[in-house]
């Protein structure tokens, strides 16, 4: 199905539609408040990436998925081969969300790494510190929009960063998402301006490192 196409495993809210096998998609709920995460993240950017951002990404991958629908069933190829990029856009972008959302959590509610989780990363970056300061590199010279993952690779049974284009999902790198962090403006400019680096170096106070571990453990 395209959705496997895009999403492979990734963690998010889809709905069977019933639309020739494809699947719609809603906006999840937070668990916490628009502003419970300052003054790393304000309520208003989270209010605006959630309620605005998120939600149109949404609404424009069940037009896409629809209209998909509607080829398939009169067999127009041409038609649903040209649906594909707005479906993976959108769709990309539903699911990176959708995982994000669950990847922070209120300073006054995080723990720091620990486990397997902080040994896989110790085992590759040596300590904490070092994987944060690589990360936000990374992260930090993605040109354009895009995002920062920590994944995990089912074939080494180790750890990775990687980066992503816009909205692509990090399944089509072929590692599972654990940790995703927005590095396109609207998820930053309100609060940090053009200074991405200033962004990600304040998101780590608001990393849900349970939600990681769990991703982790899920993966393996």
């Amino acid at each position: 199905m395209v959705l496997q196409l895009i999403a492979g495993r990734a963690s998010a809210t889809f709905l069977a539609s019933g639309v020739r096998g494809l699947a719609t998609a809603k906006l999840p709920d937070l668990t916490y408040d628009y502003g419970a995460l300052q003054p790393a993240i304000s309520g208003q950017i989270m209010e605006l990436h959630h309620k605005k951002h998120h939600q149109a990404y949404i609404t424009n991958y069940n037009a896409a998925i629809e209209k998909y629908a509607e080829a398939e069933g009169k067999g127009d190829v041409a038609a649903m081969i040209a649906l594909q990029g707005a479906i993976k856009f959108n769709g990309g972008g539903h699911v990176n969300h959708s995982i994000f959302w669950t990847n922070l959590v209120p300073s006054k509610d995080a723990a720091p790494a620990s486990g397997e989780l902080l040994q896989l990363i110790e085992a590759r970056y040596k300590s904490m510190d070092a994987f944060k300061a690589a990360f936000s590199a990374a992260a930090a010279g993605v040109q354009g929009s895009g995002w920062g993952w920590l994944g995990y690779n089912k074939a080494t049974g180790g750890v990775e960063i990687a980066t992503t284009a816009n909205q692509d999902p990090l399944s089509t790198l072929g590692l599972v998402p654990l940790l995703g962090v927005d590095v396109w403006e609207h998820a930053y400019y309100l609060d940090y301006k053009n200074v991405r680096p200033d962004y990600l170096k304040a998101i780590w106070q608001v990393v849900n490192w349970k939600n990681v571990a769990e991703r982790l453990a899920a993966a393996k």
